[in-house]
């Protein structure tokens, strides 16, 4: 169902455990989905990385493009990759980048509040140890909805930019 990295990269692929550190270090990437008249939409956004189930958490308002899109088809593509570096004496950047293929699942505070609560906790604290800041937003639960991507494919190369 999803192809194999081609053969002329297949040397640059990096291994999951690789991807997985990625995901869990890196605070930010590019959600992809099938937007308004089947246009891709990409939209940067913030992401948590759950080691216990293998699934990535964001957080949204509850109405938009995006959301629109993810409700229509439930499959998406997330992208992220980290810093890079250069190695001495070259200019070219390298960079590991993970694609993730999967399904979006929504997590409303009124149907589970546990789980919401839970997930929104663990994705604050990626970003600051701040309780109070943590404790207000919070309160802002009754407007945002949380989602999930179950993966489903999951794939990461070193790219030199040279």
């Amino acid at each position: 169902m999803f192809r194999p990295m081609a053969k002329p990269r297949a040397h640059q692929q990096i291994p999951e455990e690789e991807c997985i550190r990625i995901l869990k270090e890196q605070k930010r990437g590019i959600l992809c989905v099938l937007g308004d008249d089947d246009y891709p939409y990409g939209t940067p956004t913030n992401h948590f990385y759950n080691e216990e189930d293998g699934w990535i958490y964001f957080h949204s308002n509850k109405k938009g493009h995006k959301v629109d899109a993810m409700k229509k088809h439930d499959k998406v593509c997330f992208v992220c990759y980290d810093e890079g570096f250069v190695k001495e004496g070259d200019w070219a950047l390298n960079i590991k980048s993970v694609i993730v293929f999967g399904r979006v699942e929504f997590i409303d505070y009124e149907e589970d509040p546990e789980r919401f609560t839970r997930v929104m906790t663990d994705l604050s604290h990626k970003f600051t140890d701040d309780e109070e800041y943590i404790a207000r937003e919070m309160k802002t639960a009754a407007g945002t909805l949380l989602f999930a991507i179950r993966p489903e494919h999951m794939t990461g190369k070193l790219v030199n930019e040279s």
